[in-house]
């Protein structure tokens, strides 16, 4: 039996078809697979999606604008060379110089201060530190009629506890005429002898009568 032409060319049209139609969509399933290659499919649990959340969380707070007063701060600290805390450092400097200046100024207002004793008077004028000692700047004056003999070694030095403190004079005379002019002198104290102490206080006698009594007491240091 023979095939009708017509026939066999239709057969002919409908094999190609089907092959040309298995063709594409081979070449389709493969193009789509390389097109959905890296793509998975969202993790739908509970606990990824808290994770997932503060992650977000965590990226929002990193990409979270700083005001414009703190950046342009930031800037000018750059820009001077320090930073925030070494800018506190001369602050806290600027605090304690004060003190030190309070302190002082305090033994300045409280002194001179003077004893009076039968018409003999003791002056501690100043206080100063002086290489490794402590300096009291002093002066005597005899303003009565008769002459005073004063032997240094006597003289008592004690801190607020009632320490007594080793001391030595210069320039003050061993004897004060009569209607004398002021004499000065100096009484050095070591300083090591004073750490810790505040204030000291100064007894003074003739000799050998000891009839005078020229005492000073809560003589502010100033160390």
């Amino acid at each position: 039996m023979k095939l009708n032409s017509t026939v066999a060319l239709t057969l002919i049209l409908l094999v190609s078809m089907v092959v040309a139609g298995l063709v594409s969509a081979s070449w389709g399933s493969s193009l789509g697979r390389e097109a959905l290659k890296g793509i998975t499919q969202p993790d739908t649990r509970p606990e990824s999606n808290k994770a997932g959340s503060q992650a977000g969380n965590s990226r929002r707070e990193e990409l979270a604008v700083l005001p414009e007063n703190d950046i342009i701060a930031n800037v000018k600290v750059r820009m001077n060379g320090g930073s925030k805390d070494t800018n506190t450092s001369p602050s806290a400097s600027a605090k304690a110089a004060p003190t030190t200046e309070v302190a002082t100024e305090t033994a300045k207002t409280q002194l001179p201060m003077t004893a009076t004793s039968q018409d003999v008077a003791l002056e501690v004028k100043s206080v100063r530190r002086q290489g490794e000692s402590l300096v009291l700047a002093v002066s005597l004056r005899n303003s009565g009629k008769q002459p005073v003999r004063f032997v240094y070694d006597a003289l008592t030095v004690t801190d607020e506890q009632g320490r007594s403190l080793k001391a030595t004079t210069d320039g003050l005379p061993v004897e004060l005429p009569a209607s004398s002019n002021t004499f000065a002198g100096t009484v050095s104290i070591p300083a090591s002898l004073l750490d810790g102490v505040q204030k000291i206080s100064l007894s003074l006698t003739d000799y050998p009568d000891k009839r005078l009594q020229l005492q000073l007491s809560n003589i502010p240091l100033v160390q």
